[in-house]
């Protein structure tokens, strides 16, 4: 059922009902859904929370991930997701799109648009994927002070810091700044690109207590693990992030080949929703009978008097 505009809207912050998905027993699970469509999709398939990847938006955008999408972009984004689903999202808010003000900024912007939590990372810009090679961290005390920083402007924002030093600093100085940004205010941690079992098991061993962020995208440098797996692990919470673009984009390329060698689109009717399917998704039906309940046509009854 979709997200009808003013039906069932939540009486709680987005933020807070994002804390309360990590007080259950078992792992929350957040696929990527940075589109309207796919979040439906998503909240369809039984998805309590979504996530929403700064590749994915630059990727949709024709852009590369390199920090080059606005705070503007982003929200654009957080609105229609956040509208069409209701449900909390996890945003990806790169490297906070600049310093300390610039993350304030950007907290509430995420706020007003709908988000439940974000994660701020400790590159400098341009920033990369976490699974290239050659990033470059900002300093702790940097890092550090975005994260208070948009502790001081949260109102409900659930925040989690990213750490992308294991690559570079080992495992003790990944942990040492998980730590520091911790003190800082985080509410979570985010090891990214950690490429072994055993590695995942370690950070969690070494931060007991701490809710943390799992990444298992594809072609990178995290082997295949299952969402049971990284509980098992010790992790709170599991992102597919750019997955449902993955496939889509896939889908697209074919399709756009199948017209351009058969001339016409007849080839790939079965791998489409029907028109039926689609409307179901969007609730087509539901808002017209909505439009339907608020206005009504009054026809006039006889002559109005001449003064």
């Amino acid at each position: 059922m979709p997200y009808v505009i003013g039906a069932d809207i939540p009486d709680m912050p987005a933020g807070q009902r994002f804390r309360a998905l990590l007080e259950r027993p078992e792992i929350l699970r957040l696929p990527g859904a940075h589109l309207g469509i796919a979040a439906l999709l998503a909240k369809q398939a039984g998805f309590p929370a979504l996530y929403m990847s700064g590749a994915a938006m630059s990727a949709t955008m024709g852009l590369p991930d390199l920090g080059m999408i606005t705070v503007d972009d982003v929200a654009w984004h957080i609105r229609q997701v956040a509208r069409a689903s209701g449900l909390p999202v996890l945003v990806d808010g790169d490297t906070g799109y600049g310093e300390a003000l610039n993350v304030m900024h950007m907290v509430r912007c995420f706020e007003e648009a709908g988000a439940g939590a974000v994660h701020l990372e400790d590159q400098l810009l341009p920033k990369k994927c976490g699974h290239l090679n050659d990033k470059k961290l900002a300093s702790v005390d940097e890092m550090c002070a975005k994260i208070a920083a948009a502790r001081r402007a949260r109102r409900h924002l659930y925040i989690i810091a990213r750490t992308d030093a294991v690559a570079s600093e080992g495992m003790d100085g990944g942990l040492a700044r998980a730590q520091r940004y911790l003190d800082a205010g985080a509410d979570a941690i985010f090891p990214e690109a950690l490429i072994t079992r055993e590695m995942f098991e370690e950070f969690a061993r070494r931060m007991p207590g701490v809710k943390l962020l799992a990444n298992m995208t594809e072609f990178g440098r995290t082997p295949f693990f299952t969402a049971a797996e990284f509980q098992a692990m010790g992790y709170a919470m599991v992102i597919w992030p750019v997955s449902h673009l993955r496939v889509a984009a896939r889908a697209m390329e074919e399709l756009y080949a199948s017209i351009k060698a058969e001339g016409g689109t007849h080839k790939k009717i079965g791998a489409m929703q029907t028109r039926a399917e689609l409307y179901a998704t969007i609730g087509y039906h539901e808002y017209e009978a909505l439009d339907a309940s608020l206005v009504k046509t009054i026809i006039p009854i006889g002559m109005p008097q001449a003064s």
